[in-house]
């Protein structure tokens, strides 16, 4: 795994160890499409990394320009290697890393009153929880007008055309992945 594109182009990153079960890094093509899909720079974008994982994706859009980025995930294997990643690129002073459910993130981030042009959201696909996401981001209110929610999904699980306000604009199929991107209004 690598940093795609940035300032932090062709750097390594720290994966999970062979025998993680609960972290499923998004691989380097699927974000280099992503990020082509999303433009190349971010231009000061504030961003929202839900279930981080290796923080892979929240990572790469500081690489190409975002301001600051919060990184979401419950899982000790995950927060041990967004810490790693965040420290060895030199991004700690742009990223916050909450060690929460993302239910719970979600609640804390509302309280702050934090908004967000971009979230990505890349949950366990055994959870099935993409419409739960969606829910989740526009009831706390998190994503900016004409903000974009990513959401990485398994392909047997459908994503709606529009849920709760918010449009899918694309969608692309890499293997057994999907990628859904929702525009807010």
């Amino acid at each position: 795994m690598r940093i795609v594109s940035g300032s932090a182009k062709g750097r390594a990153l720290a994966g999970p160890k062979p025998t993680s079960r609960h972290i499923r890094p998004t691989a380097d093509r699927v974000r280099e499409t992503l990020f082509n899909v999303l433009g190349q720079m971010l231009d000061g974008q504030q961003v929202l990394d839900l279930y981080a994982g290796t923080g892979a994706l929240g990572l790469e859009a500081l690489s190409r320009g975002a301001g600051g980025v919060v990184l979401v995930d419950q899982d000790r294997e995950a927060q041990a290697l967004c810490r790693q990643n965040t420290d060895a690129l030199g991004f700690s002073a742009q990223v916050e890393l909450l060690a929460q459910p993302a239910v719970r993130a979600l609640e804390t981030l509302k309280r702050r009153g934090a908004r967000f042009e971009l979230i990505f959201a890349d949950p366990p696909y055994a959870a099935r929880v993409v419409e739960t996401v969606l829910d989740g981001v526009t009831a706390a209110g998190l994503l900016s007008p004409g903000g974009m929610l990513v959401v990485e999904h398994d392909k047997r699980e459908p994503a709606p055309e529009a849920h709760a306000g918010l449009t899918r604009e694309d969608q692309r199929r890499f293997g057994d992945t999907l990628v859904s991107f929702y525009r807010a209004p």
